[in-house]
């Protein structure tokens, strides 16, 4: 019996990815086997009429096994795509997602010259704008070491390592100096809606950078009231939030003495990002 050609095993991995319930089943399927062959995703129309090896066979059917129980792709084939570039991942870190492109968008308005990155994660959000902005210099904090060491390696990995300092803290513990640009993606999930989210978050993301295990709210309220002991004359906060977040992040800020403080929109129309400005 010949083997599967790239074609049918992308059709029997498909069909099973979408009987265990995972979205957009073909796509999936389509960039794990270009994973499991090493080629370009872009180049898999290319090779859907060959057999396939049968070491490339067994790669992409224990892919497509790990992907069939909701482990993120980006886990599965080591980066995820961002701002027009890709980041190393892993399960230590949350998953770059599109819509924090509309902070570096906002991030981007204005120019400045110190960021500092509150909960950095892969350092997605700190090496865009530092890559972005040539001349910026940033510091990118984490209570997670795990977490660190990655964003550390992105920032080599984009050429800003001597740009961008990545280190070990609660928020503001460590932090010292000031900066003209404060950036967070900090968890907004509250603790009840943990049970509801997907399986590739829930099971097989970092708990704390998802949720602050209380309302949702805490971190904003830590940034409101700590962020101006760090911040420039001029400078400005950008956090994201959740998308039914907006009134109640804002009133946060508002009522944390901040001035300036707006509402910025997603692509999809939803509220995503919080600006706020100090003092008031």
């Amino acid at each position: 019996m010949s083997a599967p050609t790239a074609a049918q095993a992308m059709a029997a991995a498909a069909a099973r990815l979408r009987a265990a319930g995972v979205p957009d089943p073909a796509r999936d399927a389509r960039v794990l086997l270009a994973h499991a062959a090493s080629v370009d995703a872009a180049r898999v129309t290319l090779i859907a009429p060959e057999e396939i090896a049968p070491e490339i066979a067994e790669r992409f059917d224990n892919l497509v096994a790990l992907r069939a129980v909701r482990v993120p792709v980006s886990q599965l084939v080591g980066v995820r795509a961002f701002y027009g570039r890709d980041f190393a991942i892993s399960r230590d870190v949350l998953d770059p997602r599109p819509e924090t492109e509309t902070l570096i968008e906002r991030a981007l308005a204005q120019p400045f010259e110190r960021v500092l990155d509150l909960g950095t994660g892969s350092g997605c959000i700190l090496v865009t704008l530092l890559a972005e902005s040539p001349d910026a210099t940033g510091l990118g904090i984490d209570l997670s070491e795990a977490a660190c060491l990655q964003a550390s390696a992105n920032a080599v990995r984009y050429g800003v390592a001597d740009r961008a300092e990545v280190r070990q803290s609660d928020w503001f513990e460590t932090v010292e100096g000031r900066f003209d640009l404060i950036v967070a993606n900090p968890p907004y999930l509250a603790a009840s809606e943990m049970h509801s989210v997907a399986p590739e978050l829930r099971d097989h993301e970092p708990r704390m950078a998802l949720t602050d295990e209380g309302d949702g709210l805490s971190v904003y309220r830590v940034i409101a009231r700590e962020a101006q002991g760090y911040l420039t004359a001029t400078g400005r906060v950008l956090v994201e939030i959740g998308w039914q977040q907006g009134a109640a992040v804002q009133k946060i800020f508002t009522q944390a003495g901040w001035g300036g403080v707006s509402l910025c929109h997603d692509l999809g129309g939803k509220p995503r990002v919080v600006c706020a400005e100090w003092p008031a």
